[in-house]
């Protein structure tokens, strides 16, 4: 199988920057699309253990920071790793990240999904897996490649 549109979600950790140049050598590889999705995660959709969830207008100026800053970083990443890309797309949403990520393959007629194996981790038997990429692994229907930075 050779893939047309490569969905790359990343959370934005140094961990899964650092794997964008095999990104882009499978895009290369494949003249493949590249979709880096970020998900912020929806703060409303946590439990206020201590009080009560912040106001209306504190979440909506932490949403607009926080998708001012992914922008900004994706941008750095485009620049900086994705320069013989042509076809990249920087993807922005909000919620949970399994279900957006699963969203995105379908709408961006997604062949291959390519995340980070490790948030850090390296025990005995290799890179860990977050409980996104677990999740993706295991729920999805299309092929998921993981990669080491």
């Amino acid at each position: 199988m050779d893939p047309k549109t490569i969905l790359w979600p990343t959370d934005l950790s140094s961990e899964s920057i650092a794997s964008a140049p095999k990104v882009m050598a499978l895009s290369q590889q494949y003249n493949a699309a590249v979709v880096m999705l970020y998900v912020a995660v929806d703060l409303c959709s946590y439990f206020p253990a201590y009080g009560n969830f912040p106001s209306n207008e504190v979440v909506d100026h932490f949403r607009l920071w926080e998708i001012k800053h992914a922008r900004a970083l994706m941008e750095d990443v485009c620049e900086k790793d994705f320069k013989a890309c042509p076809h990249l797309e920087l993807e922005l949403a909000n919620g949970d990240p399994v279900e957006e990520i699963f969203k995105m393959a379908a709408r961006k007629n997604a062949d291959l999904i390519v995340m980070t194996a490790t948030h850090g981790r390296h025990g005995k038997d290799g890179p860990g897996l977050g409980h996104v990429a677990e999740a993706v692994a295991t729920r999805g229907a299309l092929p998921v490649l993981f990669v080491t930075p």
